[in-house]
C-alpha cells in the first residue's frame, strides 16, 4: 500500500529530508505532534536499522515488496551490498526522470512515467520501477513535448548529478554511469539497512 500522507510530517518524524530539499526540516526541525521529539527514547539496534531503511525507502517512494526485491538484486552484484542497493535504486526510471530534471519530485516523475510521457531508447516505458542500463537515453515522448510541467521543471532545475547528462533542447537525458557513494545522500547509513535485511535471510 502506497503512502498517501504528508511528506513533510514523515520527514520530520524521521529527522531526514525525504524530498532531498531540506525544506521539510527548516521551519520545524523536530518531530510532528504536540511534544515533538521530547518523548523520543534512545532507539535499539533494530530501531536504528528500521529508521535507516524507512529513510531510504521513503526517499525513493518504493513500497516494501519492491524495496526487498531490489535489495535481492543488489546482493548478487559485485559491489559492496549497501552501495549496490543504492545504485539499483538510482537506476529506476522514475528516479532518473527526476535526476535529469523532467520532474521536480520523484512523485511527479512517477506520474509522468505512468501516463506514458517518457521513452527509453525511443520506446515508451510506463513502468516507474523499470531498471535502466548504462547509456540508456531517457526522453520526453514527442506527444508530450509541450507539457508545461516538464518545461517548468527543467527551467527551475539548478543542476543535475554527474552520472546523467541532459539536453534541454531535445528534452532528453542519458544515464552515463552508476553513481559513486560520494554522490549519494551522505546521511543514509546503508550498513544498517543491510543488517536489517540480513536478519530476515
Amino acid at each position: 500500500m502506497r503512502f498517501t500522507g504528508s511528506d513533510w510530517k514523515r520527514s520530520r518524524r524521521l529527522g531526514f529530508s525525504t524530498l532531498e530539499t531540506g525544506k521539510e526540516l527548516t521551519r520545524r526541525p523536530f518531530g510532528p505532534g504536540q511534544h515533538g521529539n521530547a518523548r523520543k527514547r534512545k532507539p535499539s539496534e533494530y530501531g536504528k536499522q528500521l529508521v535507516e531503511k524507512q529513510k531510504l525507502r521513503f526517499m525513493y517512494g518504493v513500497n516494501e515488496r519492491q524495496f526487498r526485491r531490489l535489495f535481492n538484486i543488489a546482493i548478487k552484484r559485485e559491489e559492496v551490498t549497501g552501495l549496490a542497493f543504492m545504485q539499483v535504486l538510482e537506476s529506476r526510471l522514475d528516479n532518473l526522470v527526476y535526476r535529469i530534471g523532467f520532474a521536480r519530485t520523484r512523485k511527479m516523475a512517477r506520474q509522468l512515467v505512468n501516463h506514458g510521457h517518457v521513452t527509453v531508447n525511443g520506446k515508451k516505458v510506463d513502468i516507474p520501477s523499470y531498471l535502466c542500463n548504462i547509456n540508456d537515453t531517457i526522453a520526453v515522448a514527442e506527444k508530450s513535448s509541450d507539457l508545461v510541467a516538464i518545461k517548468g521543471s527543467l527551467d527551475s532545475f539548478a543542476s543535475t548529478v554527474a552520472y546523467v547528462s541532459v539536453d534541454k533542447e531535445k528534452l532528453e537525458g542519458k544515464f552515463l554511469r552508476l553513481p559513486e557513494r560520494s554522490e549519494l545522500p551522505q546521511d543514509i547509513a546503508e550498513s544498517f539497512i543491510v543488517e536489517y535485511y540480513n536478519r530476515l535471510l
